[in-house]
């Protein structure tokens, strides 16, 4: 077992969850530590986390007040050695203020897990107050985000484009229905390394069936080269739609991909 390599599943996942969740911090010298302080309920995850790792490290529980509870217990786990740090480090890992600059690792790395352990620390996996399935995830991360949304694609089928909250600069992406049930099918497997909770969650998005009566989201339509010469050459959303017969709200986001370079321009018809 080699410490933190990325395509093993489990520090695959931990990788991602320690992204999302764990805070890489330097001291005098070469002192420093990483440190992630999570819910009490899910001590079991940083047990998991002390097993998978070779080096001396501590689990320690506190109880304090929050904005949320007067009196919330959280488990901490802290590892020091300077090898490991390096290690993550080199993997991906930035000291300090992190939220906006993780990324992706770019070594090979087995996705579904990678990808489980970002949603299990900085996701939701479960039913709206209507009681449609859902996973979603809110970060501050483009690389992220952008990476979620390619991969879920391959999974669902369904296109995400995302766009930051103008409130707070966060990234929330949402699939919902079939698309949560197949995504939360596909990333918590039998047998994984996850939150417990969470994979109780993702286990009942299966139950849910759509009721007689409720239409289902229409098959995407693909542009066609021909297509998209029209668009440019009316270069109108109103008038595409009715030329192509399609939504003016579609013409209007293929067009604004189309001149912002999200989507390669038309060849010459030859």
């Amino acid at each position: 077992m080699t410490f933190m390599d990325l395509e093993d599943p489990r520090y695959a996942y931990m990788f991602g969850f320690l992204q999302a969740d764990g805070h890489l911090t330097r001291g005098p010298g070469n002192k420093g530590r990483l440190t992630v302080e999570i819910s009490h309920r899910d001590l079991g995850i940083l047990e998991e986390f002390q097993q998978l790792t070779p080096y001396n490290s501590t689990i320690t529980a506190r109880t304090r007040a929050t904005n949320f509870s007067a009196c919330h217990r959280s488990v901490t786990w802290t590892l020091c050695s300077l090898e490991a740090r390096t290690t993550l480090a080199e993997a991906g890992l930035p000291y300090g203020r992190k939220s906006n600059r993780v990324r992706p690792p770019r070594a090979a790395f087995s996705r579904p897990d990678y990808l489980r352990g970002i949603i299990d620390a900085d996701g939701s996996v479960g039913f709206t107050g209507q009681g449609f399935p859902f996973v979603s995830l809110t970060t501050a991360s483009t690389a992220i985000g952008a990476y979620l949304c390619h991969y879920a694609k391959k999974v669902t089928g369904n296109e995400r484009l995302i766009a930051r909250n103008a409130r707070d600069g966060i990234y929330n992406i949402l699939y919902a229905k079939e698309a949560a049930q197949a995504l939360g099918a596909h990333l918590y497997y039998p047998g994984c390394l996850s939150l417990q909770r969470k994979r109780a969650a993702a286990a009942s998005l299966g139950e849910w069936v759509r009721p007689p009566g409720m239409r289902a989201a229409s098959t995407q339509r693909r542009w066609k080269e021909w297509e998209d010469r029209k668009l440019l050459e009316l270069d109108d959303s109103t008038a595409a739609a009715r030329e192509l017969g399609r939504t003016q709200k579609s013409c209007h986001l293929r067009l604004w991909r189309l001149r912002t370079g999200r989507v390669p321009l038309p060849k010459a018809p030859g």
